[in-house]
């Protein structure tokens, strides 16, 4: 089998937990299936984290069945708000990113990051903007100059919302471009895959999404160009051979967080659980391995470090967003 299971020495924390020792037991485990909401739909970068995570979930021991849903609506809202109706049941968990804090800041939910249960943050992603081959902009230079000619005259999609990690990157370009980030032609779509279906028939002239979500398709003849990506430096692994914006002397440098949060109410022992389930999972190999095909970053933050991350986080984007000009 191409994915393998994860190593005895790998798994002996979590067959602890779940009861093999009494000594060091958990005073909770999973009893029943396991639901994993997901705030997009299917083909996107939310997605893509639960079905990889689903499937390292159901290689440990004791595990029950793991189901992934899709519930796309509202920037993310439709999902969050199913999962605060769950109110204690830590046999729910969700996506976790950016758009439950910008939603909050921009006033487009009443959903607060603070309404749900911090769990972990899993990884970080890049954002790539690319255009299908076809157009005629050739690099995130010719975007700029375009853009610095007439806003108007490029289309740019992005999903699930405004005011996340994409649009903030666009926003980006916006500024060095010397223009006003609002006056920005942008097309919101429900999902990554959604998106990118647009994108690729021409619907939008410019696609801002994830690296991952953008490196198969930037294969040779898979009919999409990358004009730039927000990391700092090139990313490892197939990654490599894309540019960034720094390189190209762009200041549009910003990595996303991505995770798992819990209904509202959970206890000590059940954000317990799913910290050494979490832990166990990323310090794997094959988890690193996944790591370097999706172009995601290290980056985890267990339930305490995730609740004090999000909390400078929000305030960060609040400042960012204002910069922008998305709030005043």
């Amino acid at each position: 089998m191409k994915m393998r299971s994860l190593s005895l020495v790998s798994l002996f924390p979590f067959v602890l937990c779940l009861g093999l020792s009494p000594a060091t037991a958990q005073e909770w485990k999973p009893s029943r299936n396991i639901d994993i909401i997901v705030s997009s739909g299917a083909g996107g970068a939310a997605d893509r984290e639960a079905r990889e995570t689903q499937r390292f979930l159901q290689q440990l021991p004791g595990m029950p069945p793991v189901t992934v849903i899709n519930r796309q609506g509202g920037g993310g809202t439709v999902a969050w708000s199913s999962v605060i109706q769950r109110k204690g049941d830590a046999h729910t968990i969700s996506t976790l990113n950016v758009a439950l804090l910008t939603n909050q800041i921009l006033g487009t939910a009443k959903i607060g990051y603070r309404d749900l249960t911090p769990l972990a943050v899993l990884m970080r992603e890049y954002v790539a903007v690319w255009t299908r081959t076809a157009s005629p902009i050739g690099s995130a230079k010719d975007l700029v100059e375009r853009l610095k000619t007439d806003p108007s005259s490029v289309s740019f999609g992005l999903s699930p919302a405004l005011g996340n990690q994409n649009h903030i990157v666009l926003g980006m370009i916006a500024k060095a471009a010397g223009i006003d980030p609002k006056a920005l032609k942008i097309v919101v779509y429900s999902s990554g895959g959604q998106g990118m279906t647009a994108a690729l028939g021409g619907h939008v002239e410019v696609w801002a999404g994830t690296l991952g979500g953008a490196l198969a398709r930037a294969k040779k003849g898979g009919g999409v160009r990358v004009l730039g990506v927000s990391a700092e430096q090139r990313a490892p692994g197939a990654a490599a051979e894309l540019p960034t914006f720094r390189e190209q002397g762009i200041d549009a440098v910003y990595a996303a967080f991505r995770g798992w949060q819990g209904p509202p109410g959970l206890t000590p022992a059940q954000r317990a659980f799913w910290d050494q389930t979490f832990s166990t999972i990323v310090q794997s190999d094959e988890w690193k391995e996944v790591e370097l095909k999706n172009a995601w970053g290290s980056g985890y933050l267990d339930s305490a470090a995730t609740r004090k991350h999000l909390d400078a986080e929000f305030e960060s984007l609040r400042k960012t967003l204002a910069e922008l000009g998305v709030i005043k």
